[in-house]
């Protein structure tokens, strides 16, 4: 029986199903305004005339008003503004189940980039044997941070999961009761959450989707690759931000990083518990049901934390599944040896940690802290640091950092940015001591530019927490376009330290070195950033080899394209030889981590197609390393691209274009995450201090997504005006890291609509910005169609294509609601006497508006 086209399958499975759900959801009677279900398909079908006809969303807005609601008062015209957005939200969510029920169907679960495709396809070609040691060696982390892209409260992420399953086995009067529920369930937080609450949130994924993927890959590489052997490689590992990283987030403490650490610990050994249970059942045989019970009980005791001696350690419990395993094969014929081998592969890829926690700090302040550190060790009359230290040149202060011993009384200091820092080094200590080495083993050093950035907090981990042997890994991120030009040069450095060259030597030889994508496209623009990382990694890759230093790459990588995202998998298969590539690590972020891995199907499809990416990188003879005239013609487009934007971001309106005409300020109201929407404490908005999220998310918010498009075009029309657009087609057809990103910056293409926002054209303020915008979005729309020979953008996806359409159309009224309430705060900010109460009231609106359209785009901040 032949497939069906991926298109076909969509829109039997996504699109013909939403439009029914959607309909009896329309229909529910949980509104206390009524006849909400029956305006708003009038309203969505305003809006798309509308903006057709060229009108502005204020016209829009009235004019629906004035043809289906004419006697509504003013008050309960904004009531019914709200409640669209109270529906649409619950659309996004609806679209969201139904999406995630297809996934398997939608999907070719093992097709290419599956581990299945992987194997037969190693297995024809006779690489097997090679295909083995390349997974000997490889490994995935999924780094999961905190970042505020993700809006679903637990609460709503408890109704998807129950309704995806509905959905799949067509359960009709549980879908109505869900989605019934789902119109009663508040979806945004009336407080700001805590860095613990971030963790928890994103702890449901490690115990209801991680555990069960990640085991399930692993045990499908152990039967069918490696025949039942056992494997010296754990080869999936996750990360974990939320409680670690405290770059600009004054409420991750040393507390709260112990505090999710137990937390994760505690989660882990309940998952454990529960397969113990399972196995109990299961294990009814003599020599091994005293055995699997005693197991049972002990977990037990360690997870409701009742102090006594029958705490089982990691070693015992893995020895003790060893010995019921061997039991089984020697006396009971191998019956459920399967299932325990299993449960033994989980420990191995999940220890008691469950997560490695990662600790991450910006090397500014690093520096204010080590400074003030040194201060008072001289003034307690310590002779760890000489004296005139602080005067020292830099050179000099990294030959005493790399020769410092001793350990610091935390007793001398009182400032409490000296005492958090500090104390959240100890805290690594405690972690590994109670949790295991993998607990918490990686310091990420933000903003990080010079070799004294590292030195300062090697010698900080060693003073403070680790003075015999320090089981910390060092790992430098690198962001500004400046910074990943120098990156090699600060890495050689370091390598040629004695002491430092002897401390990687401790830690086998590996280096990791994150490359931030956020900051980088905010710094150089979306071409400019992805190709200095390349090169980067290129330079990195050869200084690393030199020193005989295996060099891992991590990528901050978030989810949009704007933010290096996109199609991740791809990415990393178009790499190349000259990119070391033992490892993938990557940050997974926000809706992100719901969209890619939030459901068992989606989760393991994602993680085989990261790891054949990566495999396929060393396996593939025709990935080769770009050409000259190549690499020649992306340096030209790469640095056309970047002056175009770096004009464009020195614009005079630029900042106060987004600080006034966009949704940047309100991120901060959303009470969606624990840190500050900006860096510094300045009054006014200064570009610099501007976090990614909130820069990209804004330019999403106005359907512009400059971030992943800007300069492209530019770039592309001086091969055009010169008649040498072969050359750029050429580049297109031969690499597949450049077509990667030309696809990538085709999705932000296809997410912008400039309709929405065409009446700033007209503003005396900002219309000739704007016009600067529409004409760089509509110049690389055209140039990136000649370059690919296609009709219509992301031709080649089309059940793609067709869900961002759809997400796009269900948040269209929320985004005309979005704009009409700016225009009117604009207009009340320049009456001469202003009405606070509507301004507040307007604000809301458009904060209110925010949760939707990004739960919407998936990877759109």
């Amino acid at each position: 029986m032949s497939v069906q086209p991926k298109l076909t399958r969509f829109n039997q499975n996504v699109l013909s199903k939403y439009q029914i759900y959607n309909s009896i959801f329309m229909t529910l009677p949980f509104d206390s305004i009524t006849k909400t279900g029956v305006l708003l398909p009038l309203f969505h079908e305003t809006c798309e005339k509308g903006f057709k006809n060229g009108d502005n969303p204020t016209t829009i807005v009235e004019s629906f008003f004035e043809k289906y609601q004419a006697r509504r008062s003013d008050e309960s015209q904004i009531n019914l503004l709200f409640r669209f957005i109270q529906y649409i939200e619950r659309q996004v969510v609806l679209f969201d189940a139904i999406e995630d029920a297809a996934f398997p169907i939608v999907n070719n679960m093992e097709g290419i980039g599956t581990l299945r495709s992987l194997k037969e396809t190693a297995s024809s070609e006779n690489r097997t044997e090679l295909l083995k040691q390349y997974l000997e060696e490889f490994k995935v982390r999924i780094v999961l941070t905190a970042h505020p892209t993700q809006f679903y409260p637990g609460s709503v992420l408890g109704i998807i999961t129950d309704l995806t399953t509905a959905i799949q086995e067509n359960n009709l009067l549980l879908i109505n009761d869900l989605l019934a529920q789902l119109g009663k369930t508040p979806f945004y937080k009336k407080k700001k959450p805590t860095p613990y609450d971030e963790a928890i949130s994103l702890i449901w994924y490690l115990e209801n989707v991680f555990y069960y993927s990640f085991g399930s890959i692993y045990d499908y590489i152990q039967q069918n690759i490696f025949d039942n052997k056992e494997i010296d490689n754990d080869i999936l590992n996750i990360g974990f931000w939320p409680g670690g990283d405290r770059d600009g987030n004054p409420f991750v403490t040393p507390e709260i990083t112990l505090k999710v650490a137990d937390r994760l610990k505690q989660t882990v050994i309940k998952n454990y518990y529960r397969d113990s249970r399972r196995l109990k059942r299961r294990l009814t045989f003599t020599g091994v049901e005293e055995r699997i019970s005693l197991i049972e009980e002990k977990l037990y005791k360690q997870m409701v934390n009742i102090k006594d001696n029958s705490i089982i350690t990691l070693e015992e419990l893995e020895s003790e599944l060893q010995l019921i395993k061997m039991t089984l094969i020697e006396k009971h014929q191998s019956l459920y040896v399967t299932e325990v081998q299993s449960f033994i592969n989980k420990i191995k890829l999940f220890g008691f940690h469950f997560a490695a926690l990662d600790i991450r700090q910006d090397s500014r302040a690093h520096d204010q802290v080590f400074t003030d550190m040194v201060e008072a060790v001289i003034a307690s009359g310590s002779d760890i640091f000489p004296k005139n230290y602080n005067e020292l040149s830099e050179k000099e202060q990294v030959a005493i950092l790399s020769e410092v011993e001793g350990a610091v009384d935390m007793s001398i200091f009182t400032g409490e940015d000296v005492l958090k820092t500090l104390n959240s080094m100890v805290a690594i200590k405690q972690i590994q001591d109670h949790n295991g080495e993998q607990a918490a083993n990686r310091y990420i050093i933000s903003n990080n530019q010079t070799t004294l950035n590292v030195m300062q907090l090697f010698a900080m981990l060693k003073l403070v927490a680790f003075h015999d042997k320090l089981t910390v890994d060092i790992g430098p991120l690198f962001e500004t376009i400046t910074d990943l030009e120098n990156a090699h040069l600060v890495m050689e450095e370091l390598y040629t330290n004695p002491a430092y060259s002897a401390h990687l030597k401790s830690r086998g030889n590996r280096q990791t070195i994150m490359l931030g994508f956020s900051d980088g496209t905010k710094d150089g623009g979306y071409l400019m950033a992805n190709w200095a990382i390349f090169k980067a990694k290129e330079r990195l890759t050869e200084i690393s080899r030199k020193y005989d230093v295996t060099v891992l790459f991590f990528d901050g990588r978030g989810g949009p394209p704007a933010r290096g995202g996109g199609k991740t998998h791809q990415f990393y298969a178009s790499l190349g030889p000259t990119i070391e590539d033992k490892e993938v690590q990557l940050t997974i972020q926000g809706q992100t981590i719901s969209s890619n891995f939030g459901t068992l199907d989606s989760s393991q499809y994602n993680l085989e197609q990261l790891i054949s990416s990566g495999i396929y990188n060393r396996l593939n003879d025709t990935n080769l390393a770009m050409s000259s005239a190549n690499t020649e013609v992306m340096n030209d487009l790469a640095e056309i691209s970047f002056k175009t934007y770096s004009d464009f971001k020195n614009h005079a309106m630029f900042v106060p274009y987004l600080e006034r005409m966009s949704t940047l300020k309100y991120y901060a109201k959303t009470n969606i995450g624990s840190r500050p929407s900006k860096r510094g404490k300045s009054e006014g908005l200064v570009f610099e201090d501007l976090r990614a999220i909130p820069f990209v998310g804004s330019w999403s918010q106005l359907k512009q997504n400059v971030p992943g498009f800007f300069g492209v075009g530019t770039a592309l029309k001086k091969y055009e005006d010169a008649g040498t657009f072969e050359k750029v087609k050429d580049l297109y057809k031969s690499s597949s890291f450049f077509k990667t990103l030309i696809e990538n910056s085709m999705m932000s293409l296809s997410k912008s609509f400039f309709d929405l926002t065409k009446y700033m054209a007209d503003d005396p303020e900002f219309g000739d910005f704007w016009r600067i915008i529409h004409s760089e979005y509509e110049l690389t729309k055209r140039l990136l169609l000649k370059l690919t020979g296609y009709e219509k953008l992301m031709e080649d996806e089309p059940a793609g294509k067709a869900s961002i359409d759809i997400r796009e159309s269900i948040v269209l009224p929320l985004l005309t609601i979005q704009q009409f309430a700016l225009r009117k705060i604009q207009e009340l900010e320049k009456a001469e006497v202003r009405d606070e109460e509507q301004i507040k009231i307007y604000e809301s609106l458009v904060t209110r508006s925010l949760f939707g359209n990004i739960n919407a785009s998936r990877n759109s901040a």
